[in-house]
């Protein structure tokens, strides 16, 4: 079990019962190799590869806007109150961009709508609204320097990975004693939290004490957030299974209002920040030793283990067409899964977003 010091009580007992209850549920799995792309969406993925969103410069385009900040998939710009808050194509992994994917930032802005629409049962959040499919205008708040990731199972391939760690003989992980005998993509006997601090180099992992000890939080905010965070995993497992697919692991950002309050920001459960596997197939699979069938970015993450070096390679190579467009669909098809709604893509590939979403926000603000 976690650790006593820090844990979340009965309520983390609860969720860790309530995830294996449920992950162990039958479902109607989700065939994923039998689920076809609509012909408009093919042909829109494949005319939008040269057209994908890498850059903005709003702060040129918009009056009033601050300088932006870029990170690894987002371009952020502030108003007096609000962040402005634009989801490009660009893939990140390794602490580095890897590629870009055409659609990939409306998926992930809409996706996140669709679950920040759907949580606020549990928590709070900063979302205001989203004038363009590539676009969240959110409350401005003190963000906590702490990402905190929630694992359902033992998986992954990047250097914090729980797998990554395990395989490397370490048996106290953030906070986490983790028994002897574990095998890769099993699942966890209970939700286990993992966090890491925010860096715009390469995340740490770090345990509940010592985000206190070193004033990265208080106590109090840490036991709300961890609360909320697996509170939230719990949910999404749930909604997932629902559709069809197993919700592995994913990590929450939270900030605090100027009122006190905290609340959830950035991103939530989308196939950048989470990994999803096909429920139907996993049992079985597990029994063969193959690996779970996956619907997230995890296939682009071994293409490029498997051909370079994504942590020390200065210059990587191109992803392959037909892995982008593969990944575009995947993430297309995972939002349309779990919303159950259909992805509305632009009717023109060539239009210049960057003007498109320069007017959506001037209209918004």
């Amino acid at each position: 079990m976690p650790p006593a010091a820090l844990a979340s009580g009965t309520g983390a007992a609860s969720l860790a019962l309530r995830s294996r209850n449920l992950c162990c549920a039958a479902t109607a799995g989700v065939d994923l190799k039998s689920a076809v792309s609509r012909p408009e969406i093919s042909q829109a993925i494949r005319e939008a590869v040269p057209h994908c969103l890498t850059e903005t410069r709003l702060d040129e385009t918009v009056p009033g806007l601050g300088p932006k900040r870029r990170g690894k998939v987002r371009d952020v710009y502030e108003t007096k109150d609000h962040l402005v808050i634009v989801t490009t194509d660009r893939m990140s992994a390794f602490d580095r961009v890897l590629a870009s994917i055409p659609f990939k930032g409306q998926v992930l802005n809409q996706t996140s709508v669709w679950w920040f629409n759907n949580t606020r049962h549990i928590t709070p959040n900063a979302f205001v609204s989203a004038p363009d499919p590539n676009v969240t205008i959110a409350r401005k708040c003190a963000v906590f320097p702490v990402e905190f990731v929630v694992r359902g199972y033992i998986t992954g391939s990047t250097s914090t990975s729980l797998w990554t760690v395990y395989n490397q003989g370490i048996r106290y992980y953030c906070g986490n004693d983790l028994p002897e005998g574990l095998i890769k993509n099993q699942r966890l006997d209970y939700l286990m939290l993992t966090p890491t601090t925010k860096s715009d180099d390469h995340d740490r992992p770090i345990s509940g004490e010592e985000i206190v000890e070193q004033g990265l939080m208080s106590e109090a905010d840490y036991k709300s957030v961890s609360s909320k965070a697996l509170a939230l995993f719990a949910y999404g497992q749930e909604v997932a299974l629902k559709h069809g697919l197993l919700l592995v692991d994913t990590k929450y950002e939270f900030g605090k209002m100027a009122d006190g309050s905290i609340c959830l920001i950035d991103e939530v459960h989308t196939p950048d920040s989470s990994r999803y596997w096909i429920a139907g197939s996993y049992e079985e699979r597990m029994k063969q030793g193959l690996e779970p069938e996956n619907i997230d970015k995890e296939f682009l993450r071994l293409w490029f283990k498997d051909n370079c070096n994504p942590y020390e390679d200065k210059v990587l190579p191109d992803a392959p067409v037909e892995l982008v467009t593969e990944l575009a669909w995947r993430y297309i098809h995972l939002y349309e899964t779990i919303t159950s709604e259909k992805m509305i893509v632009p009717e023109k590939a060539e239009e210049d977003a960057h003007e498109r979403i320069t007017r959506s926000v001037i209209q918004a603000l």
